[in-house]
Formats: C-alpha cells, structure tokens, sequence
C-alpha cells in the first residue's frame, strides 16, 4: 500500500468532525477534480512509503486514537484495502472511516463496522460523468454523501441527486463549500429555499484552524 502521510489531527469534517482522529493517506486517484486540495498526492512522482496492511494497522494502534480515516487520493484504489478493512472492523476498539470519491465502486466491501463518506462530484469539478450513482444502493444509515460545491448550478443539480436517489432517507448528506469560490451564506439559503430538511452545511474546520495549504493536519 502506498502511504504518502499519516498523522493524528482533528476531523476537520463529516460526522466525527471536531474529534480527533488518525489518518492514513494513500496515493493515487482516479480522478482530477478542478478544485482538488490534495492534488500533491495523486502527482505521479509523489514520496510514498510502502506498508503493508499489518503495518499500517500497527501504526494506528500506536497513536491510541480510536477514530480512523482512510483517505487520498482515492484509498479504495489500494490493492490490499479490503484486507485492511477487514482488519480494522475486527478491532472493537477502532471507529473506521473511508472518505472515497463516487468513482469507484463499494459494492464489495465491507458494509458493517466501516462508515464511508463519498463524495458525489458536480459539475464544477469536471468529473460528474464518472459518478457511479450504483454505489448509493450500498450507503447505509451511518454513511454520508458529501456535494462539494461551488457554484449555484452545483447546488441545482446537487438538489437532482438527492431527491432521485432519496438520500435524505439514506445516509447524512452534506453540503462543504469550495474554499474561495462560494459563500457559505449562499448555500444557507439555497437550503431554506428549498427545506432541506437533513441536509447539513459544513465548512472545512483544518482551514480555519491552521492554513489552507498546510499538511499533516
């Protein structure tokens, strides 16, 4: 598995966000998003160290913290991240999140003890034609759907998926603007406009923290 960060931070966002937790960044995506904020990651010539499943375990063992996230670039594209799942899951002690980008597919991995929040991209990102809108049939309740937006055609057509796919009655599902190009107050109203009951706003609290840019947070 090529791992290109681990660090111990607070969950800048999702369901967990203000707890700490350990993170495990992998390299690699199959996606370029316009807007990508770890774009570094995915760079063909990045610095990564090899680890196996136990290793990586091992290492978050060692932080005695007990939220996980899996994260990249796109964690799911690492060939032994179903044996590292299941490792995870075994472990009573841990509470595993997988942030994945829509685009690949969750259908066989494991559903119980793993929570994973995936993205579904929008036009602003250039990549909404590879969404594979088969993977909601697979969320479950503890699962979220994350609309990074930018734009008031996002927030359009994030209002298509969700009443097409009742995410609502799915999963969480949240709205996490894209930094410097919308106004969180602009999403607020567009959510009242329409009553979108459970549906949350969510900025990205590791940028208001600390830089936008900076790593390891």
């Amino acid at each position: 598995m090529k791992v290109v960060e681990t660090f111990v931070s607070i969950n800048g966002e999702g369901v967990k966000a203000g707890e700490l937790a350990v993170f495990v960044r992998f390299a690699g995506c199959n996606l370029n998003c316009s807007y990508c904020d770890t774009a570094w990651a995915n760079e063909q010539d990045v610095a990564y160290q090899e680890m196996s499943p136990t290793q990586v375990y091992n290492y978050i063992k060692s932080t005695h913290i007990r939220n996980v996230t899996l994260t990249g670039g796109e964690p799911l594209l690492q060939s032994d991240i179903s044996d590292l799942l299941e490792m995870l899951i075994q472990d009573d002690d841990l509470s595993v999140e997988v942030e994945t980008n829509g685009a690949v597919d969750i259908s066989k991995l494991p559903a119980d003890g793993v929570s994973y929040t995936m993205d579904y991209k929008l036009p602003s990102s250039g990549m909404e034609e590879l969404m594979l809108t088969d993977n909601f049939m697979y969320l479950m309740k503890d699962d979220t759907v994350k609309f990074v937006v930018g734009s008031r055609d996002d927030l359009n057509r994030s209002l298509e998926i969700i009443y097409s796919y009742h995410l609502t009655d799915k999963c969480f599902v949240y709205y996490s603007p894209i930094y410097g190009n919308i106004e969180p107050e602009e999403i607020v109203e567009f959510m009242k406009e329409h009553e979108l009951n459970n549906v949350r706003l969510q900025l990205q609290m590791h940028k208001v923290i600390w830089e936008p840019d900076q790593r390891g947070v």
